[in-house]
């Protein structure tokens, strides 16, 4: 789906006229048809995330493109229980760190993993997706979806830091890879992810590259605070 200048300045709570700065001072993500700018949800929240601008959670929760007759789970736990926690990720540059992150993703045998890689290196070329604090989310411009049952979340712990053009220009020691079975769950992980990097327990066991079971049990908690049983987020 596509969004307009006035749903774009509800989700942010701004008006068109910052919008309009964002799109000519800072990138935001936006497409011209006939005339009118429209945004893509997908484009438009990891832009938010990568410039740490606040925006509404309905933006996590928006209808799914195309559409999907199965349910994910949207649960960051369980998304991180499938992809894995790795340690000492050999690496030298920031291509390297891509294609030995992908190679530690549980992707279907069918997965071409080198297209895979290619797709986030074509990303980085357009622009660094490190966060700050050595921390980056590789991701391409359309979300990584395949024919999965439940989304992966891999976390790499890397084996020495590694230049990735950040904006804090702090080399990256961490690296997030998200794939998904559809783009609404890619979103609402997405989202959830980022939460999950600003509360400081779960943040300080990143840095300190704490093991798989603390950092499971520092989500459950912050999953437990926010989200009810039905994985809608407590009033």
């Amino acid at each position: 789906m596509k969004l307009t200048i006035r749903e774009v300045t509800h989700l942010f709570d701004v008006s068109p006229k910052t919008v309009y700065k964002w799109i000519k001072e800072d990138e935001f993500p936006a497409y011209r048809i006939k005339e009118r700018y429209r945004f893509n949800p997908v484009d438009i929240l990891e832009w938010a995330i990568t410039n740490k601008v606040s925006y509404r959670a309905e933006l996590a929760q928006l209808p799914d493109a195309g559409g999907t007759s199965t349910k994910p789970s949207n649960s960051l736990v369980q998304a991180l229980e499938a992809g894995g926690v790795h340690y000492k990720v050999p690496n030298h540059d920031k291509a390297a760190v891509i294609r030995a992150v992908v190679d530690r993703l549980p992707l279907p045998t069918d997965v071409d993993r080198e297209f895979a890689a290619q797709m986030l290196l074509a990303r980085e070329h357009l622009g660094s997706t490190a966060l700050g604090d050595g921390i980056a989310i590789p991701h391409p411009r359309n979300p990584l979806v395949f024919h999965i049952d439940h989304p992966l979340l891999t976390l790499c712990f890397l084996e020495s830091p590694v230049d990735f053009d950040a904006v804090d220009r702090q080399p990256v020691h961490t690296v997030f890879a998200l794939v998904c079975p559809t783009i609404k769950s890619h979103l609402t992980l997405l989202s959830r992810l980022a939460f999950a990097l600003k509360d400081v327990t779960f943040h300080q066991l990143i840095m300190a590259r704490g093991s798989r079971e603390d950092l499971l049990t520092q989500l459950r908690r912050l999953e437990s605070q926010v989200m009810d049983g039905s994985g809608k987020k407590k009033p």
